[in-house]
């Protein structure tokens, strides 16, 4: 009988505008679960071997880490904008 390695994530960023886009960032590699406030999802993974759940998880962290980046740089232009939009 083969040994089964799954993994469970759950995510919440500061807003729910971010952790919407946390969550469509997975769109094409997971299906995730939002709770039942809409305030957090999570995804699992499930490989047989534990190397491939590995490499499963850091290329989900990438792609997360990439995101939430990218939202931290929005915010920060923002924030420190000096533009007058009357």
């Amino acid at each position: 009988m083969a040994t089964s390695w799954s993994l469970t994530l759950s995510v919440q960023s500061q807003s729910f505008a971010d952790t919407k886009a946390l969550a469509d960032a997975l769109t094409t590699d997971e299906s995730v679960v939002w709770d039942s406030n809409e305030e957090s999802f999570s995804f699992q993974l499930h490989e047989h071997k534990s190397k491939d759940l590995r490499a499963m998880w850091n290329t989900r962290m990438r792609g997360l880490m990439a995101v939430d980046s990218l939202l931290s740089s929005l915010a920060d232009r923002s924030e420190g904008s000096s533009t007058n939009t009357q």
